[in-house]
């Protein structure tokens, strides 16, 4: 969440910030926040002086008492009892604020960065980059020339899926509901190769794997943002209070909640392989078909955490790491970043992947890389101890999907047809052990 040192400090940038997120009635809701906490202030001020006199009182109290003045030291005693009472309010009042401020604050969102464009929704993003060819008389994406063999009449996922037996979608919604689908024979191979191949090249990178709980307790989730779930997106084991991850991202920035990290040891970077679960509650029509929007599904995650001066460099090179791993499978991709009204409610700014479905005819996110600055560490309590003074300060966070699998598997077997059967991009295929799907 926002600091309050922010705030106060640079209201008006705050409240321009939340215009460009398109949050509602950014300025009263900075000045309720403002209201509150100056209420807050007054209690605690009002109580340490209390406390000060209560000190003082104190000490009258054993002077006179050595002196043999009973009635003035039972006298002051009596201001020492109204003052207690007085601080009980005044306590209370302080507790009541703080309630009252969290509450607030966590229903504010980040700020983005200056860099981030003006715009209410998608078609507002900015594409940044392509490696797509120039396009050509009527064709919005333009040509294609990594896989010069593709065919022509290319069939959708789900096709493909039924005509290789690769994923059945049906028996998923026999055994489950709709948007489970069941991996088969080499569908199956093809999900686990991808899974040990994005391992792998994150390892390779520097990154550190992990395997986290896929379950989180509500502390978590409101760490990182996720809580409260105002759009109800997470599944909620409501015996146990406890919620299914929408992300890799929650356990793993989670280790470092109420934690204090040495300078020297960062930037940190984590990487997970998870299943993922969203209830995609609203979701409908033509763009949930297929792998396009599943309620589980694996990903692996890449997350960071950085020293401020640092974390936009550690930004960049995780979006070097993302294009990377899409330039190895060969896929038709571009990068956006995204706008103020597009970005989630917890970034500062954050890039959208996008491969081609050349069978959709449209564009399928991939990954978002995004750098949430101080924001989940305010609400983590995460900080580092800096080397130079000792402070502690708090801490940046990053985290990017590197990759999500049901959009990439949907893009390899859209964009790789042949009329032999579905070639294998050369990286995978050590990891799948066959070079062709027929």
């Amino acid at each position: 969440m926002l600091t309050l040192k922010l705030i106060n400090e640079e209201t008006q940038r705050v409240v321009e910030g939340l215009k460009k997120k398109h949050f509602n009635d950014a300025e009263t809701a900075i000045a309720n926040v403002q209201a509150i906490d100056r209420q807050r202030r007054e209690a605690q001020q009002q109580l340490d002086a209390n406390l000060a006199e209560s000190k003082k009182m104190a000490a009258q109290i054993g002077a006179l008492m050595k002196e043999q003045k009973k009635d003035e030291a039972n006298a002051v005693k009596e201001k020492v009892a109204k003052l207690k009472e007085t601080n009980k309010q005044l306590e209370e009042q302080m507790n009541n604020a703080q309630q009252q401020l969290t509450t607030l604050l966590c229903q504010i969102p980040n700020i983005p960065y200056d860099e981030v464009p003006e715009g209410a929704a998608a078609e507002d993003n900015h594409v940044v980059k392509s490696n797509l060819k120039e396009c050509v008389e009527g064709d919005t994406v333009g040509n294609w020339t990594a896989n010069p063999e593709v065919v022509s009449a290319r069939l959708p996922h789900w096709e493909l899926a039924k005509k290789y037996n690769l994923i059945d979608f049906d028996l998923g919604v026999k055994i489950t509901g709709a948007g489970f689908p069941v991996y088969i024979g080499k569908g199956a191979r093809l999900q686990r190769a991808l899974i040990n191949f994005f391992l792998d090249e994150a390892r390779q990178s520097g990154y550190t794997e992990i395997m986290p709980p896929t379950v989180v307790n509500a502390a978590s989730g409101y760490g990182t943002g996720q809580l409260p779930d105002k759009e109800g997106q997470m599944y909620h084991c409501e015996v146990d209070d406890f919620y299914l991850i929408p992300t890799a991202e929650v356990p793993v920035t989670n280790i470092y909640r109420d934690v204090i990290l040495d300078e020297k040891d960062l930037p940190i970077k984590n990487c997970a392989y998870t299943e993922c679960f969203r209830r995609e509650a609203g979701s409908y029509g033509k763009d949930v078909r297929g792998l396009n929007r599943l309620h589980e599904f694996s990903k692996i995650e890449i997350v960071r955490i950085d020293k401020p001066e640092h974390s936009k460099e550690s930004h960049r090179e995780m979006l070097e790491h993302v294009e990377g791993l899409l330039k190895k499978l060969e896929l038709p991709y571009r990068i956006l970043l995204l706008c103020g009204g597009d970005q989630s409610f917890t970034s500062a700014i954050c890039y959208d992947f996008e491969v081609y479905s050349e069978a959709q005819k449209r564009w399928l996110e991939v990954s978002s890389v995004s750098n949430f600055d101080t924001y989940q560490a305010n609400r983590l309590k995460c900080r580092y101890r800096r080397a130079d003074n000792k402070k502690t300060e708090l801490c940046h966070t990053l985290n990017g999907s590197a990759l999500a699998l049901p959009r990439i598997v949907a893009a390899i077997l859209e964009n790789n047809q042949t009329e032999e059967g579905i070639r294998i991009p050369k990286a995978l295929v050590p990891y799948c052990g066959f070079d062709i799907i027929d």
